[in-house]
């Protein structure tokens, strides 16, 4: 018989009942060191004070309107974006997914109003992720994902990551835009190469289509910058934010510049929850938490720490781990041994890690933890190689 809660996911038997910073404690007492932060959410850590001062007192008051009146929450919160970044305007939605649904509509009515309407075509990656509904699906690319859900959105072109000499293949007199992810999540935490994102910024100028970012798991300080395409010194003309901006509170966003945004005008997108006064209340605690003086160059050093310790026990694991990825505290370590034992043994060991595609062992803590907190993932991680290992191995690693 189906259980009442659908069957979508192998969930780990672990049930969490509160959390501090870092750490989560499950219902039978057990601590576990959160290097997941519910898939790149947890931004500013568990429990945050500021974070849930802002939530419950933004509740006690109003917490849904819906955008048929003002929202003030929302508008303060759209202020300090644009003034954080490159965007003019911003739409609020509840999700990663929406966010790039509403940013693949928007390069299509950019061309249409512009007197292109044939340019609906957009380049993509191979090893993308851009969500689960049908038309992020399409633009994931993904055959596995993309299976036994009938006929794919059409308007999608697939080259490889990092080659520009494919993307300049691709382009066409159908081709409105280009989506990447500055680092790839799900796809194995992969970077894109500076060089290659300031390429593709040319490539679109050049060509006269919008260049749009999805930086729903880069974004929002990971990678020590705000967003991540601020460490190759470009601007996109649409961009997608979600998963840290409400710190584990649903909220997402579409950022753009006027010349993309002035098109979605009202009956052309909507939202019912998005952008709603309990949604904004969260993304303005979490963003007075992110832009303080010196909180990024922390996330930096943190990630630059971790980087080159997980580098060293990777090295001295060469039959469980050959290469370390990623970017500030989006890390990736690529495995030999099969990813799913590894990350097992890492949970033996304490620490919850998360996987993603390549075989990748995907680390993506809160942005708040402590030096110590880092010490103690790299003890853990060594602790979960030695388990992986073969026992002649760690016979003469002893």
């Amino acid at each position: 018989m189906i259980p009442a809660l659908m069957p979508t996911y192998n969930r780990a038997d672990l049930a969490f009942e509160r959390g501090e910073g870092a750490w989560l404690w499950t219902d039978d007492g057990r601590r576990f060191l959160d290097f997941g932060s519910g898939i790149a959410t947890a931004s500013i850590g568990h429990n945050n004070p500021h974070l849930v001062k802002a939530i419950a007192e933004q509740a006690a008051k109003v917490m849904h309107t819906s955008n048929l009146y003002r929202i003030p929450q929302a508008e303060k919160l759209a202020a300090r974006l644009v003034a954080a970044t490159f965007a003019d305007s911003v739409f609020f939605c509840n999700s990663g997914a929406e966010a790039n649904e509403g940013m693949i509509k928007m390069i299509r009515r950019y061309n249409s109003e512009t007197g292109h309407p044939e340019r609906m075509r957009i380049i993509c990656f191979e090893g993308a992720f851009h969500g689960r509904t049908l038309a992020t699906l399409a633009a994931t690319g993904n055959e596995k994902y993309l299976a036994g859900f009938g006929p794919v959105v059409e308007g999608f072109d697939h080259v490889p990551f990092n080659n520009m000499n494919a993307v300049r293949n691709a382009i066409g007199p159908n081709t409105g835009g280009i989506i990447v992810e500055p680092v790839q999540g799900e796809g194995g935490v992969r970077p894109a190469d500076l060089r290659f994102l300031r390429d593709l910024r040319a490539a679109c100028d050049e060509h006269g289509l919008l260049l749009g970012l999805d930086e729903v798991q880069s974004g929002m300080g990971r990678t020590g910058k705000l967003f991540a395409h601020e460490w190759a010194g470009i601007e996109p003309d649409v961009m997608s934010a979600a998963k840290g901006i409400g710190g584990g509170f649903p909220l997402g966003a579409i950022l753009a510049k006027e010349k993309a945004a002035k098109y979605l005008v009202p009956g052309t997108h909507g939202t019912t929850f998005g952008g709603n006064p309990l949604a904004c209340a969260a993304g303005n605690a979490v963003l007075d938490v992110i832009l303080a003086p010196g909180f990024l160059e922390s996330v930096d050093r943190k990630g630059r720490y971790l980087w080159n310790e997980f580098s060293k026990v990777a090295a001295d694991f060469p039959q469980v781990f050959s290469d370390v990825r990623g970017a500030g505290l989006l890390l990736g370590i690529k495995c030999v041994l099969p990813q799913g034992e590894v990350q097992a043994a890492c949970i033996a060991e304490g620490l919850l890690a998360i996987t993603a595609g390549d075989n990748v062992l995907r680390l993506a803590p809160p942005l708040v933890l402590t030096d110590d907190d880092c010490a103690e993932a790299v003890r853990m991680l060594r602790r979960a190689a030695q388990r992986c290992q073969p026992s002649g191995a760690k016979a003469a690693a002893k």
